[in-house]
Order: C-alpha cells, then sequence, then structure tokens
C-alpha cells in the first residue's frame, strides 16, 4: 500500500524548508540497515530527520522525542560502513538546498562540505523513496556516484547501474501525467483515454504521477461512487472540478495533514487532503503538520514490526510446542477410542473360561453359545493355536485389564493435554498483543516459571512489572486490563474486590477485565464498555459480535493446581459487543 505518496513528501518538505534550508548537519545514525537518523540545527532549533527506506516503511519525517523513544533507534556498537562513509563525506556539512524529482518519490539533499583538503564542495545525497527499489545513494559535485546503500550491477539490472564510479540516472520515468505541470482537462482526458471500462480510481492511478490509492479512490468518491471511465459529460465535467480542486490543494498548499483510524484506535492510511469515503466506518484525525502526522503513523506501524520481530522465537517455540501437543492429544484420542470395546475382551475370557472342556487344543478359534446374549447366539472367538485355551482365556483378560487401566490413564493425559494445550495458546495470544519489550520479558519469566522455557545463567537484572492497563469508563468507572496470565491471577485474585465486576470473553482466549465499584453500583455503561475492551483484548480482537462473560469477583476462583491466568466462574451473565480500545485511559 503506496500510503507515502510524492505529494505527501512535497508538503513535508515544503513545510519545513526555511528549517532545512541552511540547517548544519551535527550527526548521522544508521540504528538498522535501512533507517537514518540526520540530527540537524538550525537558528537554535535542533531536530531529526528520519529516513526508513524498508519496503513497506519507506518514509520519511522529523521524530518527535516520545517517539524516538519508542523506537529504541539506538546506535550500534560498530557502525556500518555505509554510516562512516555518510559521516567522512558530509558530516558537519550545511544543507543548502531540498529537491525533488518532480511528482516522484526521489529526494536531493545537496550539502556544502568541506574535503580532506580544506576545500568547500558540493555532496549530494539522494534519497529514492521507492519501496522494494529504495537507495540512498552519495553523488559528488559531478554527479558521479561516490557509493550506495545498495549497489546494482549488470546481474540485477541492465537499464539502470547504481555503482562507485558512473553517472547518476534517475529512475525511469513512468508514463503518468504531473498535477504539478499538466491542466486537470489533460489529466481527466488521459483518464477516459484508456482501452476497455475500468473502474475511475484505477484509471486515475494510472494517469496521474505520484498520488496514493488512497487518494485515487477519494477522487473516484467526490466525483460519484462506483463511476467508471465510461462516463457522462455531468461525470467529467465533475472530474474535472475535482483535478482543479487537487491542483490547489498541491500547489496553493491548501491540504490537511489528515489520518484514518479504525474504531479500535488502529491507524490504517494517511494523505495530504480531507478524506470523505470512509462516512461513519473510520474516523479521521487531523494534524498540525505532516511531520506530526508521518511520525505518529508509522512509529504505530515500526513498533508492531519490531514487536513481530522480537517475539520471532518466542512465538515459534509456542507454535511448535501447540502442534507437539495437538499430534500427541490426536494419538491418545485414537488410542481411547480403542479401548472403547474391552467390554468384549472380558465377555470372551469368559465364554472361553466356561467351554475349556470343548475347546481342542491348537485351534485357530472357537464357537461357544453366549450366554450374556438373550437369544444365546453362537459366537466365534479368535485364539492363538500355539497357547492352550486356558491361557487364551487368561490373555483375554489381560488385554481388558490392560485396556481398562489405559482408557483410565489416557482419560487423565487428554485431560491434561488439554490444559496444557489451552495455557499454550494462551500465552500465543498474550504474546501477539504484547506492545513492548517488558511485556515480553513478563511473558518469558512467566514460561520459565512454567518450566518451558531455561532459567538464564548468571545474575539477571529483574524488570519492574508493568502495571494492567488502566481505562476510565465514560461514567468514571476505573476499569483495569491485565497483560499477560500471570498479571491476570494477580488482577483477578489479589488486586480486585470482590463486589468488583470481573470480565472474559466467553470461550476465548483473552485478558481478565475489572470495573471496580469503588462503593458504587456499578453502571450498564460501564460493563459495556468494559466488555469492549475485554474483546479488543482477546484473541477476538478483529471480530464483531463477541461474546462476553461478567460476574461479580466473588464468583471468580482459581482450581488448586490451575495453569496462570485460568479460573472458573458462576452466576454469570453475557454481553454481545464489538471491540474497541479508544475509551479513555
Amino acid at each position: 500500500m503506496l500510503n507515502f505518496d510524492c505529494l505527501t513528501l512535497k508538503a513535508f518538505f515544503d513545510e519545513n524548508i526555511d528549517f532545512f534550508i541552511g540547517a548544519r548537519l551535527q550527526k548521522i545514525q544508521q540504528p538498522t540497515r535501512r533507517d537514518f537518523v540526520f540530527s540537524m540545527r538550525n537558528n537554535g532549533e535542533s531536530r531529526k530527520l528520519y529516513i526508513n527506506i524498508y519496503p513497506q516503511m519507506y518514509h520519511t519525517c522529523f521524530m518527535a522525542v516520545v517517539n524516538e523513544e519508542k523506537r529504541s533507534l539506538k546506535t550500534p556498537k560498530h557502525p556500518p560502513m555505509f554510516c562512516m562513509l555518510l559521516r567522512k563525506r558530509i558530516g558537519g556539512g550545511k544543507l543548502v538546498a531540498v529537491r525533488q524529482q518532480e511528482c516522484d518519490r526521489v529526494l536531493f539533499l545537496d550539502f556544502e562540505c568541506v574535503n580532506e583538503l580544506g576545500d568547500t564542495v558540493l555532496i549530494t545525497v539522494v534519497c529514492e523513496i521507492m519501496g522494494m527499489y529504495s537507495n540512498i545513494i552519495i553523488v559528488d559535485s559531478n554527479g558521479v556516484i561516490i557509493d550506495s546503500l545498495k549497489r546494482v550491477d549488470l546481474t540485477m539490472s541492465s537499464r539502470r547501474l547504481v555503482l562507485p564510479n558512473i553517472k547518476y540516472e534517475l529512475p525511469e520515468a513512468q508514463d503518468k501525467l504531473s498535477i504539478l505541470k499538466h491542466s486537470a482537462e489533460e489529466i481527466a482526458k488521459k483518464t477516459v483515454d484508456f482501452d476497455g471500462e475500468m473502474m475511475l480510481n484505477k484509471a486515475l492511478l494510472r494517469a496521474i504521477q505520484g498520488v496514493s490509492p488512497l487518494v485515487c479512490r477519494e477522487l473516484e468518491y467526490r466525483v460519484g461512487e462506483g463511476t467508471t471511465t465510461r462516463m457522462d459529460k455531468q461525470h467529467y465535467d465533475r472530474l474535472v472540478d475535482v483535478l482543479n480542486n487537487l491542483y490547489v490543494n498541491v500547489n496553493k498548499y491548501a491540504g490537511k495533514p489528515c489520518m484514518v483510524i479504525r474504531d479500535d484506535g488502529k491507524p490504517i492510511d494517511f494523505t495530504f487532503t480531507d478524506i470523505e469515503q470512509y462516512g461513519n466506518f473510520a474516523q479521521i484525525k487531523h494534524f498540525d503538520t505532516y511531520s506530526q502526522l508521518l511520525d505518529s503513523f508509522y512509529e504505530t506501524r515500526d513498533s508492531r514490526e519490531r514487536m513481530r520481530v522480537k517475539s520471532q522465537d518466542l512465538t515459534k517455540m509456542l507454535v511448535n510446542l501447540s502442534e507437539r501437543i495437538s499430534r500427541k492429544l490426536a494419538k491418545q484420542k485414537i488410542e481411547l477410542k480403542e479401548c472403547a470395546n474391552r467390554e468384549q475382551l472380558r465377555i470372551n475370557g469368559d465364554l472361553l473360561q466356561a467351554n475349556l472342556y470343548r475347546i481342542e487344543r491348537g485351534a485357530s478359534f472357537a464357537e461357544v453359545e453366549n450366554f450374556y446374549d438373550e437369544n444365546m447366539s453362537l459366537i466365534r472367538i479368535k485364539l492363538n493355536p500355539a497357547i492352550s485355551p486356558a491361557a487364551n482365556a487368561q490373555k483375554y483378560y489381560k488385554d481388558y485389564q490392560k485396556a481398562k487401566n489405559a482408557e483410565h490413564i489416557l482419560t487423565e493425559q487428554i485431560e491434561k493435554g488439554r490444559s496444557e494445550l489451552e495455557y499454550i495458546d494462551s500465552v500465543l495470544d498474550t504474546v501477539s498483543r504484547a506492545e513492548s519489550e517488558r511485556e515480553l520479558a513478563q511473558i518469558r519469566e512467566e514460561l520459565t516459571e512454567q518450566g518451558y522455557l531455561r532459567k538464564q545463567k548468571g545474575k539477571q537484572r529483574p524488570q519492574a512489572a508493568l502495571p494492567p492497563l488502566e481505562f476510565t469508563s465514560s461514567d468514571g468507572f476505573k476499569i483495569l486490563v491485565g497483560r499477560n496470565n500471570t498479571q491476570n491471577d494477580k488482577l483477578t485474585l489479589k488486586i480486585a474486590n470482590k463486589n468488583d465486576m470481573w470480565l472474559h470473553t466467553k470461550d476465548i482466549h483473552g485478558s481478565h477485565t475489572v470495573v471496580f465499584a469503588e462503593g458504587r453500583e456499578i453502571s450498564d455503561t460501564a460493563i459495556l464498555e468494559a466488555a469492549q475492551l475485554a474483546a479488543y483484548y482477546s484473541k477476538a480482537r478483529e471480530s464483531s459480535q463477541v461474546p462476553v462473560d461478567y460476574t461479580l469477583v466473588r464468583y471468580v476462583s482459581k482450581p488448586s493446581g490451575a495453569r496462570p491466568g485460568m479460573v472458573i466462574y458462576v452466576n454469570n451473565k453475557t454481553v454481545y459487543v464489538t471491540p474497541k480500545a479508544n475509551i479513555s485511559k
């Protein structure tokens, strides 16, 4: 999804041009392989320009202090070679120009620097922010490439090489029209001239340079939802008007930095113009600056990606454990099913014992009357010819006793296996919802205590336990939500009072949620909002009409020997809600 289009990039640099021109580059960091932080200072103000060229996260913005801490962008002990080269070439340089290649995500940062000989030279850092083809390239004043983050040779491309000591060439231009250079009439004509009939937003995406799918869908919505390239004159005239408004937004800085947010608080898109297409199905949040918009949106995306990477080993271990337990349970269930005919084994033993005098030694079967059947029907019983009839009878008795014991043991093992599988799945759910490294650390501690992880050798600095998530209902009741199984137990069994209200998704893994009465009668509103939180912090987060059970804490108890987070409850009621997290924290 191309959220970060060239028009948003243009708007970001246009609004910050006064800071950029003349800014002195104080520090260069490369926290990971594909992101950079340029610390700059101008007119007594310091800012950090963040450039990320990961395929799914490519963008640039000024980092807010709070988000810098969340991103945990730490400089590695040994900076990468490319970072060292940047420091050598442009460290301490002055930014004298910022240029953008028309309506494309190619940015030129021109630095005035001093070389080893003391001469003033112009070095350009080219930021190609183009998805999987993103790159950072250092170019000298003659347009020759000094080096690049990603080198492109003949084995990778025969059309455009990116190698040291060759002339820098721009990426191949697309056959699209620029909203900065072409009129609304020209763009509208190109849009309706495509062969065949297609949705207007698809045609606009093919016709206009540097706009995101979100903007194209918004343009179609304003022309008329469902409009195609085979439109009538009325729709065509409306398209021209809409494109003229887009031109004003881009060239007259009339746009609004805005983010599209789902009901659960998750940001899903952003752009440089107001969005109307979602109606009541999403919230639109406006920002004062594009830097605030970009930093807020991508910090959320970055944090989720970082947590996915950091929890990968834990997730893999838990998934493997869950699969192993599931396979073991399936095998035990088959064995238990085989034990179901054990009564027939005892009957066979009784019938052989009663008819020993009639059975010849060495026979492979015996046909006897079944005195357990009211009709005394004949039954054929298989024998082992190598042993005596009496020994065959004893063998059937032994097999019966073995099956009886196995049924008892298997029933216990299956119940333990189911309980363990439930626990592992609940931990997997908490891992998937973890929002910080401290939460992951607490989950690891829990698994270590339960014997699933080895205790690390040496002295480990204990991490302060995170408190439960705290919210306030619209009518003033405090609501706490557990972050993991250990915290769920503490919240329900130690922190909560017996008159508080306890909630949990029905038959679905999730967090314990408690509404604190604090001497008042808990309102239906508080219960409903707490149920929405319980549904959101559960495995059913992406669902709707999620069943949530609620009851007083006095009716919740923990069975002896139960694993963390496992409780039983009675006298409960059930409410069906859509998960929601955006109530007051």
